[in-house]
This record gives structure tokens, C-alpha cells and sequence, in this order.
């Protein structure tokens, strides 16, 4: 259910960025990653290295975020894709699976590790706290930003 309710919350939340007028979703603002697409791709960063976690493998990244910002409809194409994937795991892996310890590096030095159900926990709260900073700078545009909370989701899921 917190995948499915990831994927709902970034899919409103793309579209309302993604309905702003031209310019305003890259306009610098007083916010950690700059403008709305940065902050939306650090978020798609995030998630990619732990999904490199979960599967073992090496991520290509050696910061939080790229240096550059991606297009946004590029970016949002490859999160749809990246949440899709969270999706697939959690259903095609059992509780005891989820329960297994992941061990890995963390991007800015250190050992760290946390079982695979600590990890999906971590990018849906992940994920939602830096949607959190895009609403606040949608309503500095002003624009309305999309109500993504997980009682929304609930109520849309289960009609």
C-alpha cells in the first residue's frame, strides 16, 4: 500500500507541476535544491540508489542530487518507471524477504544498513517530506498544491 500511495502522491504531484506556467517550475527559489524539477529529482536520485541497495548492485551517483537539472517530463517519466519498480518488488517479495538486512555505503561516506521493509519505509517518507517542500514553492507561484496526503489516497483508493 505505501508504494501504490507513492507513485498516486507523485503522479498528482508531477501533473501540478507540470500545469505551472513556463518558467516557474525552474525558477530559483529559497528552497535546499533551488527550484521544483531539482527538488523532484532528488527525490527520483534517492530512490534509485536504494533500489541499487536492494537488488546489490553499485549506483552511479556521488552525491544526493546531479549537478544538472533534468527535463521534466523526462523526469517524470522515469519516476512513474521508478515507482512502478517499488510497486513489483514489494508485491513479488514475501514479509521474510522485506525482513533480510541490505548492507551498503552511504553516498557520503559510512557503512549502513537496514532491512529491505526499513528501506521502502525510508523512500515513501523520503518522498514525502521533500513533496512537502514542492507544495510549499507551488504556492509561492501561487498555485495550488494537490492534496497527497495518504488519507486522500485511502479515500480515492477505496472509493
Amino acid at each position: 500500500m505505501l508504494t501504490q500511495y507513492k507513485a498516486w502522491a507523485n503522479e498528482i504531484t508531477y501533473k501540478a507541476v507540470c500545469s505551472l506556467p513556463p518558467g516557474e517550475a525552474l525558477k530559483q527559489r529559497q528552497t535546499r535544491f533551488g527550484n521544483m524539477v531539482h527538488t523532484l529529482n532528488h527525490v527520483y536520485v534517492i530512490d534509485d540508489v536504494f533500489k541499487s541497495h536492494l537488488l546489490g548492485t553499485k549506483h552511479k551517483y556521488t552525491a544526493r542530487n546531479t549537478e544538472q537539472t533534468p527535463d521534466l517530463s523526462e523526469l517524470m517519466k522515469a519516476q512513474r518507471e521508478m515507482d512502478q519498480w517499488y510497486v513489483n518488488y514489494v508485491e513479488t517479495h514475501t514479509e521474510k524477504q522485506l525482513s533480510t538486512i541490505v548492507k551498503f555505503e552511504f553516498i557520503g561516506g559510512g557503512n549502513g544498513q537496514m532491512s529491505g521493509a526499513e528501506i521502502i519505509l525510508h523512500i515513501v517518507n523520503h518522498g514525502t517530506y521533500h513533496r512537502g517542500f514542492v507544495g510549499d514553492l507551488l504556492y509561492q507561484v501561487p498555485a495550488a498544491s494537490p492534496a497527497n496526503d495518504l488519507p486522500v489516497f485511502l479515500r480515492n483508493r477505496d472509493g
